[in-house]
């Protein structure tokens, strides 16, 4: 009777607490915001800023720069940022397993508020190289902060809101973005007087982390399993999810400690020799090249081009430019909202799919352009779909999915390969695509439709909706296929089916 009631009592279910969500709200507006707000807040005062250059050069040897040389410094200025941020990546792994989650966010603001004052000061030092070097330190900031934010709200949410959570830093990056746009118009910031001020600004979102994150619990999960202090993660489990019990939370994470106590923190290395990871891994290297080489950076990079030859007005087209931001931030909002009903699977697949079917559609507009009348609109419907396509699955889903695949030892190393990963893509596009426009022209897209599609059906066959389970139950789903089986200690953890051990009666604990 006792046994038929315990199966009948509901899971309690975690609720969205006050703490929990100024801890969401005040680490995402302080971190993942400045990753969005500086990739696009040098595209509208890109005009004022190379005048600067061409001034800066001019005054100091008495010539004109020449346009080669100012393409470079140019080409330097903008892709400094993802080279930056591939750098931030590689520093994941040690600074989280060191300082902790919430630690790495607040130490991560010195590389915001330095670069600021950098670019801020530019101007009146009458020097470029500081905007080139300030962007490398604040792609260190993005680097880390695009890596640890989605890592620290992953581990503080319960199970059941995980996923609407970890969708809110790509929500707050595609607000920087829109931000950046904004303030960008000609009228407000993006002018001869403003554009320095505007990359300053960067550090007010530092600087409000730097002053109110101190207040709010580190993850406990890292406090527990990683600094062995049950006391104080006990504490911080409470105040996050507003009730006094929380033993059974503390039990799986009890549970996830015993079965990885036997092998310590995962380096890098490691990680990528670890037989009952290999699945985990190659699904995120591939979601994360996915996000990036499926053409995003391309379609907002060829989208003032398009805008033009659709008859928009060269004045109007950053108005244009606004409403697509703006496009991308409702999106990103309806897929926290809806991630937790439909899962992550199903928005990744549904949007890697709109993705692939609008990059194959304006490879056809784009080529037509010219001669049909009508075919500009057509482009430009296509880079909106594109947009929502791209905000409700493959910018978002990946964070969240990095989180929820690996265990508390395993899960910085991810990271550090994901992020890894996602910045050198960025930066390859950022790359290669000129070249490939010169050469290819509309026929480029065809390439990021490909990818799409290759990503898709990867999704489709190998990763499994990881929605409402614990991190133990993620890592049994993956047992299988990794043809291994999980053990706690010296016995196997109660999860795993006698089927699901390898044909070679391998049994290894699980990360």
């Amino acid at each position: 009777m006792k046994e038929k009631q315990a199966k009948e009592t509901p899971e309690r279910t975690g609720k969205l607490t006050a703490v929990l969500a100024l801890a969401t709200l005040i680490s995402a507006f302080g971190s993942s915001f400045q990753y969005g707000y500086n990739v696009a807040v040098i595209n509208s005062p890109a005009l004022y800023m190379k005048a600067f250059y061409n001034d800066t050069y001019l005054e100091r040897y008495s010539r004109p720069m020449e346009e080669s040389f100012l393409t470079l410094l140019w080409s330097l200025s903008v892709s400094m940022y993802p080279f930056g941020g591939f750098f931030g990546s590689l520093m994941v792994a040690p600074l989280v397993n060191k300082l902790g989650r919430k630690g790495t966010l607040l130490f991560n603001n010195i590389f915001s508020i330095v670069p600021a004052v950098m670019m801020g000061v530019s101007e009146i030092s009458k020097s470029y190289e500081i905007i080139i070097v300030a962007r490398f330190i604040v792609g260190i900031c993005a680097g880390l902060s695009s890596n640890v934010v989605p890592m620290y709200l992953g581990e503080i949410s319960p199970k059941n809101l995980r996923g609407a959570i970890g969708i809110v830093p790509q929500l707050f990056i595609t607000i920087g973005i829109l931000s950046a746009q904004v303030l960008g118009i000609r009228n407000i910031l993006g002018n001869d007087t403003g554009w320095t001020l505007m990359l300053g600004l960067t550090a007010i979102p530092a600087v409000i982390e730097l002053l109110l994150l101190p207040f709010f619990p580190e993850s406990p999960r890292y406090m527990l399993i990683q600094r062995g202090d049950e006391k104080i993660a006990k504490k911080g489990l409470q105040r996050l999810r507003g009730c006094e019990d929380v033993d059974a939370e503390l039990s799986e994470m009890r549970l996830e400690d015993q079965s990885e106590r036997a092998e310590g923190r995962l380096s890098v290395l490691a990680l990528l020799s670890k037989r009952s990871l290999r699945w985990q891994l190659v699904s995120i290297v591939v979601m994360n090249m996915g996000q990036q080489l499926s053409g995003v950076n391309a379609i907002y990079y060829y989208a003032d081009s398009i805008y033009a030859q659709a008859g928009v007005k060269s004045n109007d087209i950053q108005y244009v430019t606004v409403g697509t931001g703006a496009v991308n931030v409702v999106m990103t909002i309806a897929a926290v909202f809806i991630v937790e009903a439909t899962g992550r699977r199903l928005l990744l697949l549904s949007g890697f799919l709109i993705c692939c079917a609008a990059s194959a559609l304006l490879t056809v507009a784009l080529k037509f352009q010219d001669s049909v009348a009508w075919m500009p609109y057509i482009s430009i419907s296509c880079v909106i779909i594109y947009v929502i396509g791209h905000a409700i699955g493959p910018s978002p889903i990946p964070y969240v999915v990095t989180t929820e695949m690996f265990r508390q030892s395993a899960r910085p190393a991810a990271f550090m390969v994901a992020g890894s990963v996602h910045w050198l893509s960025n930066f390859t596009v950022g790359l290669v695509f000129p070249f490939l426009e010169r050469g290819l022209g509309a026929f480029s897209f065809i390439i990021f439709s490909c990818i799409c599609l290759v990503t898709l059906v990867y999704i489709w066959v190998v990763v499994p909706e990881t929605k409402n389970q614990t991190f133990l139950e993620i890592s049994q789903v993956f047992a299988k296929r990794n043809k291994v089986q999980i053990k706690l200690g010296d016995s196997d953890l109660p999860l795993t089916k006698v089927g699901d051990v390898g044909s070679d009666g391998e049994k290894v604990t699980a990360f």
